[in-house]
């Protein structure tokens, strides 16, 4: 006896897609028709802060300033890990507990390591890589 696949649960995922896609397509329609229209010479000049742009978007900059910027976010994301495991405290017990401070360690090491190395200087004048 084959058993016959109930196809009436995917309706409901058709018919939110195309309100979605209905949706998108009212809203750039009514922007596209009731939108303001001006063909001003500073129409399609770049503009930051009130302030004229100056110099090339391409500059160089110096690598240190990218570097902190991603070690940031890295230790921002383990923040992250660290929230979910505070919340599931109860849960996880002695054992959530010393792997949380295995892992705070190892982030620890880490962050010394940056720190060490000068990774975390903004400076051009020590270059850790």
């Amino acid at each position: 006896m084959d058993a016959v696949p109930d196809h009436t649960s995917f309706w409901p995922f058709v018919l939110y897609a195309c309100a979605v896609v209905g949706l998108v397509v009212l809203m750039v329609g009514l922007s596209y028709v009731l939108g303001e229209r001006h063909k001003a010479r500073t129409t399609g000049e770049p503009y930051e802060s009130g302030a004229r742009p100056v110099g090339s978007a391409w500059a160089p900059r110096d690598l240190s300033f990218y570097l902190v910027a991603v070690f940031f976010v890295i230790f921002d994301l383990e923040a992250l890990f660290i929230f979910a495991w505070a919340v599931a405290l109860r849960e996880v017990g002695w054992a959530g507990y010393a792997e949380i401070m295995v892992f705070i360690a190892i982030l620890l090491a880490g962050l010394v390591y940056l720190w060490r190395v000068g990774a975390l200087e903004v400076t051009s004048r020590h270059r850790p890589f």
